[in-house]
């Protein structure tokens, strides 16, 4: 399916001309569960990785926690399978019972837990995009590079996964991997994403309203100029504080999306610079926990908006990957301009 923004209810930089020169197109990927191959661009689904070409481990060390039994990626995909029959159970039969003795007893066996692994730890796949299908990827300066893959340790490193970044080119991979290694456990089952196809979608953002100049801002507290630019589209509920309709709605994109601004909220902005080089780190993909938060319900397609794609059992609002990033925010990668070979820069958001 394609999906589509609802269009604003109307452009922001004609009413605040400032903001016309910040404009940046960003990529909305509109992750949804499906089958991918190796071909595809996706979240959570086969890379097209050489054959030849060692898997990605993290060596780092993995401190237990007090947490939950860890769960096998095959106990977690066997325990959601169960939660989709179950959810389907109960609408077919509201009254019926909401598991059979045979699923009860298998989650309880999958719950029972892994051991904590020893040594390296297989990373898991969570993205692969491809430039034809997002081509307005940022890509690494003078790079023929038209496929980057994201993987990341199902652990945390110290407060989520540690990820990895690979740019190749397509064309090269003649003889894929068949069967990748897998970690023996992950350290929450949210640490695998569900397999999903992407559907992008560009989109224009302006920066998050704590990167503007004071002026700028100033601006955008006014409420006699949204009045006069906007009219009755402003909205009764921002009269107080007009710039809150800039930040929940005109501004940055929610969900999966390359490219564009950062999302700042849980921090005020702060400086990127590359570890290496020390030129200011790009956004170049955001994971996120949700397609949009609640209360964001004006950033849902509007496909979806006429015909909802169901959520998997067990999910909040709006997320399709399964993914959790520290409880409900996202992983922002930031990289550098210059070369694919300097280090990437995470940042939770």
């Amino acid at each position: 399916m394609r999906y589509t923004t609802p269009q604003r209810p109307f452009v922001v930089a004609e009413i605040f001309p400032r903001l016309a020169p910040l404009a940046r197109a960003a990529t909305r990927l509109h992750p949804r569960p499906g089958s991918p191959t190796p071909y595809d661009s996706s979240v959570g689904g086969p890379l097209l990785w050489p054959a030849d070409e060692p898997w990605p481990h993290c060596e780092a060390q993995h401190e237990p926690g007090r947490a939950k039994p860890l769960l096998s990626p095959d106990d977690v995909r066997a325990w959601r399978h169960h939660r989709r029959a179950c959810e389907e159970r109960r609408r077919i039969d509201p009254r019926g019972p909401w598991a059979t003795p045979e699923e009860l007893a298998r989650e309880k066996a999958i719950l029972v837990g892994r051991p904590w692994p020893e040594g390296p730890i297989a990373m898991l796949p969570v993205a692969q995009l491809h430039v034809r299908d997002v081509p307005l990827l940022p890509r690494p300066a003078q790079s023929d590079a038209d496929l980057l893959q994201v993987l990341w340790c199902p652990f945390d490193h110290p407060e989520h996964p540690r990820t990895a970044l690979f740019w190749r080119s397509a064309a090269t991979v003649t003889k894929p991997l068949a069967t990748p290694p897998e970690p023996s456990a992950v350290r929450f089952e949210s640490y695998l994403p569900e397999p999903c196809l992407l559907a992008p979608e560009s989109v224009t953002e302006y920066p998050n309203y704590l990167e503007l100049s004071h002026e700028l801002q100033e601006q955008l507290g006014d409420l006699s100029r949204w009045q006069a630019g906007a009219g009755p589209a402003l909205g009764s509920s921002y009269r107080i504080a007009p710039q809150e309709r800039y930040m929940d709605m005109l501004s940055t994109a929610p969900g999966w999306k390359t490219g564009g601004w950062t999302r700042w909220g849980l921090t005020d902005p702060v400086p990127r610079p590359c570890p290496e080089c020390g030129r200011e780190a790009e956004p170049l993909l955001t994971i996120a926990t949700t397609e949009w938060a609640s209360g964001g319900e004006s950033w849902a397609p509007e496909d979806e908006q006429t015909h909802p794609t169901p959520l998997l059992p067990g999910s909040p609002p709006a997320n399709f990957t399964m993914i959790d990033i520290a409880r409900g925010y996202d992983l922002q990668l930031h990289a550098c301009p210059v070369s694919p070979n300097h280090p990437h820069i995470e940042l939770i958001q």
